[in-house]
């Protein structure tokens, strides 16, 4: 009898347009977790931030993959959707679905980027001619409609009547995943000494002491609150909390001000200071300490808070962004604006709840425990991810 031939595995093209660390850790995650499709990818690095987003579909224009046969199109959210199908018209009906891992609307503008409206046009024209819109949290889904609402309110005519209704229709949340490693498991759950082989890391201990460890793991950008992390820091120096301090994240060739301040004013309590060497290594780091504090002014997921939680660190977060959705309120501090002395004696005193004394004994407060951040996991996610790719494609 004749062989049954093989069943063909959809193909997927994954285009991302500026390939930075999460971005750039999703679709590797995703392509190594959905084995079922196969896959191939364009990514352009991250560099030349405006340019890329506005340029990305003629960066393209002569690149033989885009000629080929689709059976979907998985693009992150600074590629140009619209402009990549009207240059290759092959392309016009092949599916396509739309990651946004954030967006233009609620970006926060630094005081040296030039304002301009390109970038939110590219996202607005990418998700009108995506099939599906996927977004890493509902604070990021909320806020896209939100600023494209007071878009289409700001222009003068020329608005197609249903265009919002019709993107909210087609948009869902799908996180990205933590990898499935990352999580404690029971035993290292029950002995709190296990895995802390990084905990004096240079610095001289006293008899008794057990200070508290504070992780901070994001970029070293104005967005993330470094000014506010500093602020934070001087604040538990002089309430005289026991702590160390673990920074890390990446820096870039204009350092901020309040990292450098942070190095010389916290030498005492620093165990480490700057990018991890590895990604074991920095796993290793967030296993080590026991609170992830975040000070970000903008965080569509807090993918790095979450990847702490699942090592098993106390979350201390503002309320605003996307934590709120993700954590109980007893784990935020207030959100104060500009007022930052304020919002650091919110912070300080929420961490000096997981702190204690030379003698081991609890400073003041019920100590928070560990949420479970189980649902963020590959395990759960991974069929959800399987199931919407198809769904899309046929």
């Amino acid at each position: 009898m004749p062989k049954t031939p093989a069943l063909r595995k959809p193909r997927i093209l994954l285009l991302s347009a500026y390939d930075a660390g999460s971005h750039r850790r999703w679709r590797e995650q995703l392509v190594l977790s959905q084995p079922e499709f196969e896959w191939h990818v364009l990514a352009l690095s991250p560099r030349f931030f405006r340019w890329r987003i506005r340029g990305n579909a003629l960066t393209w224009l002569n690149e033989p993959l885009l000629k080929e046969p689709w059976d979907l199109l998985l693009v992150t959210s600074m590629v140009d959707l619209a402009s990549v199908r009207g240059f290759h018209p092959n392309l016009a009906h092949t599916p396509a679905l739309l990651y946004m891992h954030e967006n233009q609307f609620a970006y926060p503008a630094s005081d040296g980027q030039h304002n301009s409206i390109d970038p939110q046009m590219v996202n607005l024209y990418s998700a009108i001619a995506a099939e599906a819109i996927l977004f890493n949290s509902d604070w990021n889904r909320r806020s896209f409609l939100e600023g494209i609402q007071q878009l289409f309110r700001r222009l003068p005519d020329g608005v197609p009547n249903g265009t919002l209704e019709l993107i909210a229709v087609k948009s869902r949340v799908l996180p990205v995943p933590i990898d499935d490693h990352v999580f404690l498991n029971e035993a290292e759950r029950q002995n709190p000494e296990a895995g802390e082989r990084l905990w004096r890391n240079g610095l001289e201990l006293g008899p008794g002491e057990s200070p508290l460890r504070i992780v901070w793991a994001a970029r070293w950008e104005y967005d993330k609150g470094p000014d506010r992390l500093l602020a934070i820091l001087q604040e538990l120096e002089r309430r005289a909390v026991n702590f160390q301090v673990c920074v890390l994240g990446e820096s870039f060739r204009k350092v901020p001000e309040a990292m450098t301040t942070i190095q010389q004013q916290f030498a005492h309590r620093l165990v480490q200071f700057g990018y991890a060497s590895s990604r074991i290594g920095y796993y290793e780091w967030l296993g080590s300490a026991d609170v992830i504090l975040s000070t970000a002014l903008h965080e569509f997921q807090g993918l790095a808070v979450l990847e702490a939680v699942a090592a098993g660190c106390v979350p201390i977060v503002p309320a605003r962004e996307a934590y709120p959705e993700l954590f109980a309120a007893e784990y935020s501090y207030p959100d104060c604006g500009d007022d930052i002395p304020a919002e650091a004696a919110h912070a300080a005193a929420l961490i000096e709840k997981q702190a204690m004394d030379g003698r081991g004994e609890r400073l003041r407060g019920e100590r928070l425990t560990v949420p479970d951040v189980q649902r963020f996991s590959l395990c759960t996610l991974k069929p959800i991810y399987k199931a919407l790719l198809s769904e899309v494609i046929f």
